[in-house]
Order: structure tokens, then C-alpha cells, then sequence
């Protein structure tokens, strides 16, 4: 995820427990999991929202 998000492993940790960010499609003992397209909308969202 920090890769996808371009940011350290603790701002990505900060950003995917945020309110906006999507709801992990699934929650293993060590690992959220996400769909991609749902992230990618989410950074586009966020890009767009800086923008405006």
C-alpha cells in the first residue's frame, strides 16, 4: 500500500485507517486487503480535491 500511495509505511498506515479511505475488502489476522480500483479512485478523488 505505501508503494500505491507513494508514502512511508506509517503515513500509509495513517491514511488507510482515515475516514475517507474505502473499507478493506477484507481483514485477515495480518493483513487488510483492498481492491485496487477502489484505492486508485481514492487517490484520484484526493488529487482532485487538492486542486480545487
Amino acid at each position: 500500500m505505501q508503494e500505491m500511495l507513494g508514502v512511508s509505511r506509517t503515513r500509509a498506515y495513517q491514511i488507510t485507517n482515515s475516514e475517507s479511505f474505502p473499507d478493506p475488502v477484507a481483514i485477515l489476522s495480518v493483513v487488510w486487503i483492498w481492491r485496487a480500483e477502489d484505492v486508485e479512485r481514492w487517490i484520484r478523488d484526493q488529487a482532485e480535491s487538492r486542486e480545487r
